[in-house]
């Protein structure tokens, strides 16, 4: 067994009494009792549907709790989950299974019927804690693999990142990436058992996916899950399930500084002891936020690629207008054929580490220098180790309130 699913099985078993995730869909909370038990029969229904060691499963589902346990569930039989954004027209889900060689599917109720329409496939219906209703539908024409315990370099997670010229880029994170990511995630930002996140960004990204479920697992910690963010429900979910931390985008705080039903919502004191944001966030809008809400903003930089790790501003230093230092990540500048750390010269990031990926899924060789990931954005270092971001190569995108560079991944931020 993985390192990681080890630790995810070993949280569940010596939690099992303890509420550990909140659906706030179905208002409930699941003890690591319950979660394991989904697990256990997810397992067994991927082993009966003749799904394993390296098939892929494509998940299109809302925010809810069977996110992370369905994800334990495929890694645990040495599959590979690769989730897509829950609101994907029916035309492009089924143009995405025709091109490719998805084992099996795991899609929201209304979207079965488009899965199974034109295949020779077969459902299990299962019953779960976390889903009253879930399909997993078994492509009959896509051959399988016998179930297998993974290992630490095994294919865990495929995301999708979007090139310079739109098109789509595949970046595959092993279990050992997943693993060094949620573990510097969980040291840079000190989490304990003691600490509650929300997540509020779709789990179809590696911000949610990492960041949030799986450093807040590694930790003991407590997760709720929202469908989606919600500007006037936001403080109200925040003070009465306790939350002392969360990951979001810029354009989200800009939501809940600006909008006058979120400053009315907001209880005056709560739990929260900070909020992830990416360096995006402009220093006045930061200030402003910490000040209005009495908490503090922690801005960062990470990618898709890099299971969205890389730098992270210090609790004890924080640098306004900066991503921070680089946390468990070499970072470097690269520049005219070469990579230098020196202060004030001003390149293209570079980045490697034991959570970065070496290649693309679909080679982009111009995308590496000997180990090196060249993440098509361009910054520079102060004299203090403190990375600044100039911009990405090419224009920024935006779509649903996630800021995204067309070099990497929907959700690029810290």
């Amino acid at each position: 067994m993985s390192k990681i699913t080890l630790k995810l099985t070993q949280q569940l078993k010596q939690a099992s009494n303890r509420k550990l995730i909140k659906d706030t869909t179905l208002e409930r909370w699941f003890t690591g009792g319950e979660l394991a038990a989904d697990v256990d029969q997810l397992t067994d229904h991927l082993r009966g549907l003749k799904v394993g060691h390296g098939d892929v499963v494509l998940v299109c589902l809302p925010n809810t709790a069977v996110y992370p346990v369905l994800a334990q569930a495929i890694w645990e039989v040495g599959a590979v989950m690769h989730p897509v954004a829950a609101t994907l027209p029916a035309v492009k889900l089924q143009s995405l299974l025709g091109a490719h060689d998805y084992v099996a599917s795991v899609v929201a109720p209304g979207l079965v019927d488009a899965v199974t329409v034109a295949r020779q496939t077969t459902v299990a219906k299962l019953q779960l804690n976390t889903a009253p209703e879930l399909s997993l539908i078994r492509d009959l024409n896509v051959t399988s693999h016998a179930a297998a315990t993974p290992t630490d370099e095994d294919l865990a997670l495929i995301l999708n990142s979007v090139g310079a010229a739109g098109q789509l880029k595949w970046v595959g994170l092993t279990h050992n990436h997943l693993r060094h990511g949620a573990e510097d995630t969980l040291i840079s930002q000190r989490l304990t058992p003691h600490d509650t996140t929300m997540i509020v960004l779709p789990l179809s990204g590696v911000n949610a996916q990492v960041t949030s479920v799986l450093a807040t697992r590694l930790s003991g910690g407590r997760l709720v899950i929202t469908p989606k963010f919600s500007v006037h429900r936001f403080w109200p979910q925040v003070h009465a399930n306790h939350v002392t931390w969360i990951s979001v985008t810029p354009a989200l705080l800009d939501r809940l500084l600006l909008d006058p039903a979120a400053r009315a919502s907001y209880p005056g004191r709560t739990n929260l002891r900070f909020v992830r944001c990416s360096t995006s966030l402009a220093g006045d809008k930061l200030m402003q936020f910490e000040q209005r809400y009495q908490t503090r903003v922690l801005t960062g930089y990470g990618l898709a690629e890099t299971a969205n790790q890389g730098t992270l501003n210090p609790f004890a230093a924080p640098k306004i207008g900066s991503a921070g230092k680089p946390v468990g990540t070499d970072v470097a500048i690269w520049i005219d054929g070469h990579v230098t750390r020196a202060s004030r010269v001003g390149g293209e990031i570079a980045v490697r580490g034991d959570h970065v990926i070496q290649r693309y899924l679909e080679p982009q060789p111009e995308a590496f220098y000997h180990g090196w990931l060249l993440t098509g954005d361009r910054g520079y270092f102060d004299e203090d180790g403190y990375l600044f971001i100039n911009g990405p190569k090419k224009a920024m995108m935006n779509r649903g309130g996630e800021g995204i560079a067309p070099t990497h991944v929907n959700n690029a931020l810290g």
